[in-house]
Protein backbone atom coordinates (compact mmCIF):
# COMPACT_ATOMS: atom_id res chain seq x y z
CA UNK A 1 0.00 0.00 0.00
CA UNK A 2 1.38 3.39 -1.04
CA UNK A 3 -0.17 5.60 1.64
CA UNK A 4 1.25 8.90 0.41
CA UNK A 5 0.21 8.40 -3.21
CA UNK A 6 -3.20 7.12 -2.12
CA UNK A 7 -3.71 10.20 0.05
CA UNK A 8 -2.72 12.56 -2.76
CA UNK A 9 -4.92 10.75 -5.27
CA UNK A 10 -7.98 10.85 -3.02
CA UNK A 11 -7.45 14.55 -2.33
CA UNK A 12 -7.10 15.38 -6.03
CA UNK A 13 -10.27 13.44 -6.96
CA UNK A 14 -12.27 14.99 -4.11
CA UNK A 15 -11.27 18.53 -5.03
CA UNK A 16 -12.40 18.19 -8.65
CA UNK A 17 -16.02 17.35 -7.72
CA UNK A 18 -18.34 20.27 -7.14
CA UNK A 19 -21.17 20.03 -4.60
CA UNK A 20 -23.66 20.45 -7.45
CA UNK A 21 -22.26 17.30 -9.09
CA UNK A 22 -23.60 15.22 -6.20
CA UNK A 23 -26.72 17.23 -5.42
CA UNK A 24 -25.33 19.25 -2.49
CA UNK A 25 -25.77 23.00 -1.96
CA UNK A 26 -22.67 25.01 -2.80
CA UNK A 27 -22.93 27.35 0.19
CA UNK A 28 -20.96 30.56 0.57
CA UNK A 29 -18.29 29.60 3.11
CA UNK A 30 -16.28 27.02 1.17
CA UNK A 31 -12.58 27.77 1.45
CA UNK A 32 -11.37 24.92 -0.74
CA UNK A 33 -12.52 23.62 -4.15
CA UNK A 34 -14.59 20.51 -4.44
CA UNK A 35 -16.20 18.49 -1.70
CA UNK A 36 -15.40 18.70 1.97
CA UNK A 37 -13.87 15.63 3.57
CA UNK A 38 -17.00 14.96 5.59
CA UNK A 39 -19.09 15.10 2.42
CA UNK A 40 -16.86 12.64 0.60
CA UNK A 41 -16.94 10.35 3.63
CA UNK A 42 -20.71 10.50 3.81
CA UNK A 43 -21.06 9.64 0.11
CA UNK A 44 -18.66 6.71 0.55
CA UNK A 45 -20.51 5.46 3.67
CA UNK A 46 -17.45 5.66 5.91
CA UNK A 47 -16.64 7.82 8.93
CA UNK A 48 -15.16 11.27 8.47
CA UNK A 49 -12.36 10.34 10.84
CA UNK A 50 -11.32 7.35 8.75
CA UNK A 51 -11.52 9.29 5.49
CA UNK A 52 -9.42 12.07 7.00
CA UNK A 53 -6.78 9.55 8.07
CA UNK A 54 -6.72 8.18 4.51
CA UNK A 55 -5.97 11.64 3.13
CA UNK A 56 -3.33 12.14 5.83
CA UNK A 57 -1.61 8.84 4.91
CA UNK A 58 -2.23 7.49 8.41
CA UNK A 59 -4.98 4.91 7.83
CA UNK A 60 -4.63 1.13 7.58
CA UNK A 61 -5.30 -0.57 4.26
CA UNK A 62 -8.92 -0.01 3.20
CA UNK A 63 -11.11 -2.99 2.49
CA UNK A 64 -12.54 -3.70 -0.95
CA UNK A 65 -15.92 -2.48 0.31
CA UNK A 66 -14.38 0.84 1.35
CA UNK A 67 -12.58 1.15 -1.99
CA UNK A 68 -15.83 0.52 -3.85
CA UNK A 69 -17.51 3.22 -1.78
CA UNK A 70 -14.70 5.68 -2.48
CA UNK A 71 -14.82 4.95 -6.21
CA UNK A 72 -18.56 5.68 -6.30
CA UNK A 73 -18.36 8.77 -4.08
CA UNK A 74 -15.51 10.31 -6.07
CA UNK A 75 -17.00 9.34 -9.44
CA UNK A 76 -13.89 7.54 -10.60
CA UNK A 77 -13.54 6.29 -14.14
CA UNK A 78 -12.70 2.63 -14.71
CA UNK A 79 -9.01 3.49 -15.08
CA UNK A 80 -9.06 5.62 -11.92
CA UNK A 81 -10.82 2.87 -10.00
CA UNK A 82 -8.12 0.39 -10.99
CA UNK A 83 -5.44 2.91 -9.99
CA UNK A 84 -7.10 3.37 -6.59
CA UNK A 85 -7.00 -0.38 -5.98
CA UNK A 86 -3.34 -0.64 -6.95
CA UNK A 87 -2.40 2.23 -4.63
CA UNK A 88 -4.24 0.50 -1.81
CA UNK A 89 -2.43 -2.78 -2.47
CA UNK A 90 -5.61 -4.57 -3.50
CA UNK A 91 -5.56 -5.47 -7.21
CA UNK A 92 -8.92 -4.62 -8.80
CA UNK A 93 -11.51 -7.28 -9.43
CA UNK A 94 -14.62 -7.04 -11.60
CA UNK A 95 -16.28 -3.61 -11.50
CA UNK A 96 -18.83 -3.36 -8.65
CA UNK A 97 -21.38 -1.58 -10.83
CA UNK A 98 -22.21 -0.79 -14.47
CA UNK A 99 -19.69 1.44 -16.23
CA UNK A 100 -20.89 4.93 -17.21
CA UNK A 101 -17.64 5.94 -18.93
CA UNK A 102 -18.07 6.00 -22.72
CA UNK A 103 -14.98 5.60 -24.88
CA UNK A 104 -14.01 8.64 -26.92
CA UNK A 105 -14.14 6.60 -30.11
CA UNK A 106 -17.80 5.79 -29.40
CA UNK A 107 -18.59 9.46 -28.75
CA UNK A 108 -16.93 10.27 -32.06
CA UNK A 109 -19.03 7.59 -33.77
CA UNK A 110 -22.25 9.19 -32.52
CA UNK A 111 -21.24 12.54 -33.98
CA UNK A 112 -20.37 10.93 -37.32
CA UNK A 113 -23.93 9.60 -37.75
CA UNK A 114 -25.80 12.86 -38.47
CA UNK A 115 -28.63 11.09 -40.36
CA UNK A 116 -29.09 8.44 -37.67
CA UNK A 117 -30.43 8.82 -34.15
CA UNK A 118 -27.83 7.09 -31.97
CA UNK A 119 -27.26 6.83 -28.25
CA UNK A 120 -25.44 4.69 -25.68
CA UNK A 121 -27.08 2.94 -22.74
CA UNK A 122 -25.47 1.40 -19.69
CA UNK A 123 -26.26 -2.09 -18.40
CA UNK A 124 -29.18 -0.56 -16.45
CA UNK A 125 -30.62 1.34 -19.46
CA UNK A 126 -29.34 4.74 -18.44
CA UNK A 127 -28.75 6.94 -21.49
CA UNK A 128 -25.12 8.00 -21.01
CA UNK A 129 -24.31 9.48 -24.44
CA UNK A 130 -26.34 10.58 -27.46
CA UNK A 131 -26.17 12.58 -30.66
CA UNK A 132 -28.28 15.58 -31.62
CA UNK A 133 -30.75 13.60 -33.74
CA UNK A 134 -31.46 11.17 -30.90
CA UNK A 135 -32.31 14.13 -28.67
CA UNK A 136 -34.57 15.60 -31.37
CA UNK A 137 -36.36 12.30 -32.04
CA UNK A 138 -36.92 11.30 -28.40
CA UNK A 139 -36.04 13.98 -25.85
CA UNK A 140 -33.34 16.51 -25.04
CA UNK A 141 -31.46 14.30 -22.62
CA UNK A 142 -29.13 17.16 -21.69
CA UNK A 143 -32.10 18.88 -20.03
CA UNK A 144 -32.83 15.84 -17.82
CA UNK A 145 -31.23 14.74 -14.58
CA UNK A 146 -29.24 11.52 -14.61
CA UNK A 147 -32.13 9.83 -12.80
CA UNK A 148 -34.63 10.82 -15.50
CA UNK A 149 -32.39 9.53 -18.30
CA UNK A 150 -32.97 5.93 -17.21
CA UNK A 151 -35.23 4.31 -19.81
CA UNK A 152 -36.41 1.49 -17.53
CA UNK A 153 -37.57 3.98 -14.92
CA UNK A 154 -39.14 6.10 -17.66
CA UNK A 155 -40.99 3.13 -19.16
CA UNK A 156 -42.54 1.93 -15.90
CA UNK A 157 -42.81 5.03 -13.74
CA UNK A 158 -43.25 7.79 -16.32
CA UNK A 159 -43.76 10.55 -16.96
CA UNK A 160 -46.10 9.63 -19.82
CA UNK A 161 -47.01 12.94 -21.50
CA UNK A 162 -50.43 12.86 -23.17
CA UNK A 163 -50.73 9.23 -22.10
CA UNK A 164 -47.90 8.17 -24.42
CA UNK A 165 -45.43 5.74 -22.94
CA UNK A 166 -41.72 6.20 -23.66
CA UNK A 167 -41.79 8.93 -26.34
CA UNK A 168 -44.87 7.41 -27.98
CA UNK A 169 -42.88 4.58 -29.53
CA UNK A 170 -44.91 1.76 -31.05
CA UNK A 171 -43.16 -1.06 -29.19
CA UNK A 172 -43.20 0.60 -25.75
CA UNK A 173 -44.82 -2.40 -24.03
CA UNK A 174 -42.42 -4.86 -25.65
CA UNK A 175 -39.50 -2.61 -24.72
CA UNK A 176 -40.65 -2.53 -21.11
CA UNK A 177 -40.68 -6.32 -20.94
CA UNK A 178 -37.25 -6.55 -22.56
CA UNK A 179 -35.79 -3.93 -20.22
CA UNK A 180 -37.15 -5.67 -17.12
CA UNK A 181 -35.55 -8.94 -18.18
CA UNK A 182 -32.26 -7.26 -19.04
CA UNK A 183 -32.24 -5.50 -15.67
CA UNK A 184 -32.59 -8.83 -13.90
CA UNK A 185 -29.53 -10.11 -15.74
CA UNK A 186 -27.64 -6.89 -14.88
CA UNK A 187 -28.57 -7.25 -11.21
CA UNK A 188 -26.98 -10.71 -11.24
CA UNK A 189 -23.80 -9.31 -12.80
CA UNK A 190 -23.56 -6.49 -10.23
CA UNK A 191 -24.93 -7.96 -7.00
CA UNK A 192 -22.99 -5.52 -4.80
CA UNK A 193 -23.94 -2.29 -6.55
CA UNK A 194 -26.32 -0.23 -4.38
CA UNK A 195 -27.58 1.83 -7.33
CA UNK A 196 -28.77 -1.28 -9.16
CA UNK A 197 -30.43 -2.60 -6.00
CA UNK A 198 -32.10 0.77 -5.35
CA UNK A 199 -33.40 0.98 -8.93
CA UNK A 200 -34.92 -2.51 -8.74
CA UNK A 201 -36.53 -1.76 -5.36
CA UNK A 202 -38.00 1.51 -6.66
CA UNK A 203 -39.47 -0.21 -9.71
CA UNK A 204 -40.91 -3.13 -7.74
CA UNK A 205 -42.54 -0.74 -5.27
CA UNK A 206 -43.77 1.72 -7.88
CA UNK A 207 -45.02 -0.50 -10.71
CA UNK A 208 -47.23 -3.57 -10.38
CA UNK A 209 -46.36 -4.42 -13.99
CA UNK A 210 -42.63 -4.40 -13.26
CA UNK A 211 -43.14 -6.40 -10.05
CA UNK A 212 -45.00 -9.06 -12.03
CA UNK A 213 -42.29 -9.20 -14.70
CA UNK A 214 -39.55 -9.29 -12.06
CA UNK A 215 -41.17 -12.20 -10.25
CA UNK A 216 -41.20 -14.24 -13.47
CA UNK A 217 -37.36 -14.44 -13.37
CA UNK A 218 -37.12 -14.27 -17.18
CA UNK A 219 -33.79 -12.99 -18.51
CA UNK A 220 -34.21 -12.95 -22.30
CA UNK A 221 -36.54 -11.46 -24.87
CA UNK A 222 -36.73 -10.77 -28.59
CA UNK A 223 -35.57 -7.37 -29.83
CA UNK A 224 -37.93 -5.26 -31.94
CA UNK A 225 -35.98 -4.38 -35.09
CA UNK A 226 -38.47 -1.86 -36.47
CA UNK A 227 -40.52 0.72 -34.58
CA UNK A 228 -42.42 3.98 -35.02
CA UNK A 229 -42.00 7.11 -32.90
CA UNK A 230 -44.79 9.67 -32.57
CA UNK A 231 -42.71 12.83 -32.65
CA UNK A 232 -44.49 16.07 -31.67
CA UNK A 233 -42.72 18.08 -34.39
CA UNK A 234 -42.81 15.85 -37.47
CA UNK A 235 -45.38 13.17 -36.63
CA UNK A 236 -44.76 9.41 -37.05
CA UNK A 237 -41.18 8.35 -37.77
CA UNK A 238 -40.58 4.68 -38.60
CA UNK A 239 -37.03 3.48 -38.04
CA UNK A 240 -34.93 0.36 -38.14
CA UNK A 241 -33.21 -0.46 -34.86
CA UNK A 242 -29.69 -1.85 -34.67
CA UNK A 243 -27.81 -2.50 -31.44
CA UNK A 244 -24.03 -2.78 -31.09
CA UNK A 245 -22.62 -4.36 -27.93
CA UNK A 246 -19.60 -2.78 -26.24
CA UNK A 247 -18.68 -5.87 -24.27
CA UNK A 248 -15.72 -4.50 -22.32
CA UNK A 249 -17.91 -1.72 -20.85
CA UNK A 250 -21.18 -3.68 -20.67
CA UNK A 251 -22.82 -0.96 -22.77
CA UNK A 252 -24.82 -0.82 -25.99
CA UNK A 253 -24.99 1.60 -28.88
CA UNK A 254 -28.53 1.91 -30.25
CA UNK A 255 -28.85 3.24 -33.81
CA UNK A 256 -32.13 4.26 -35.46
CA UNK A 257 -32.17 4.68 -39.25
CA UNK A 258 -35.00 5.24 -41.73
CA UNK A 259 -35.43 3.48 -45.07
CA UNK A 260 -33.81 5.48 -47.89
CA UNK A 261 -36.29 7.66 -49.76
CA UNK A 262 -39.06 7.13 -47.24
CA UNK A 263 -41.16 9.85 -45.56
CA UNK A 264 -39.46 8.90 -42.31
CA UNK A 265 -36.07 9.67 -43.82
CA UNK A 266 -37.39 13.12 -44.72
CA UNK A 267 -38.74 13.50 -41.18
CA UNK A 268 -35.35 12.65 -39.69
CA UNK A 269 -33.71 15.10 -42.07
CA UNK A 270 -36.08 17.82 -40.85
CA UNK A 271 -35.41 16.91 -37.23
CA UNK A 272 -31.67 17.17 -37.83
CA UNK A 273 -32.29 20.78 -38.87
CA UNK A 274 -34.75 21.92 -36.21
CA UNK A 275 -33.15 19.91 -33.40
CA UNK A 276 -34.93 20.03 -30.06
CA UNK A 277 -36.63 23.38 -30.57
CA UNK A 278 -40.40 23.69 -30.43
CA UNK A 279 -41.77 24.68 -33.83
CA UNK A 280 -44.96 26.02 -32.22
CA UNK A 281 -43.14 28.06 -29.57
CA UNK A 282 -43.40 31.86 -29.72
CA UNK A 283 -40.29 33.65 -30.97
Amino acid sequence: MDRRELAAFLRSRRERITPADVGLPAGSRRRTPGLRREEAAQLAFISTEYYTRLEQARAPRPSREVLAGLARALRLSDAERDHLHHLAGAPPGPPPGPSREVRQSILDLLRRLPQSAAFVISATYEVIAWNDLAAALMEDFSALSRRDRNLVRRAFLGPHPQGRRLFGVSDADDFARLAARDLRAAAARYPDDPEVAALVAELVDGSAEFARLWSSHDVSAELTLRKTFQNPLVGPVTVNCDVLDITDRDQRVVIYTADPGSPSEEALRLLSVVGTQRMDAPR
